[in-house]
């Protein structure tokens, strides 16, 4: 098990988990943490909440991939990616990824990158829910360019 990655259905704390990361470092001289929270629109229509399903073993692989991507990368000392799923509603935290550096520059960037790539390959399953009914949530063209800064295609291969 990776202890980097945590897929769970219950809440988590920011703070805890900056000062985990930090632990024991002195080198950290950077944290960077990006908290994803669940809308309560989308495209225009009211949403209440938003179901997540995953692959066990699966999920937690491919983002520990990632996170190994985004040390070859960057000069992070450490990262660490929870993504919660089943049922969430609006407002609630959905995902925290979390980056030490020695510096804010690599930091930020992992953190970015970690995040571009956890929004397409990542291997989740969403739907939104709302009064209007529930629909399963694609990938937006505007994550897959995100991704594609970095030099990896929408399928999941680097070109560079």
């Amino acid at each position: 098990m990776d202890a980097r990655v945590s897929i769970r259905s219950d809440d988590f704390d920011l703070s805890s988990e900056v000062a985990a990361l930090r632990a024991g470092d002195g080198g950290v001289g950077a944290v960077v943490a990006f908290v994803g929270t669940v809308r309560d629109r989308s495209h225009g229509a009211e949403i209440d909440s938003l179901e997540l399903e995953h692959y066990p073993g699966m999920t937690e692989r491919a983002i520990g991939a990632m996170i190994d991507e985004a040390a070859r990368r960057f000069e992070i000392r450490a990262a660490r990616v929870i993504h919660r799923v089943g049922r969430l509603a609006a407002r609630d935290q959905i995902v925290l990824v979390v980056v030490a550096s020695a510096n804010r520059g690599e930091a930020f960037q992992a953190c970015e990158f970690l995040m571009d790539y956890l929004k397409t390959q990542a291997p989740f399953w969403k739907k939104e829910c709302g009064p209007d009914g529930a629909r399963w949530v694609d990938a937006r063209v505007a994550d897959d360019a995100a991704l594609a800064r970095w030099g990896i295609a929408a399928g999941g291969n680097a070109t560079g």
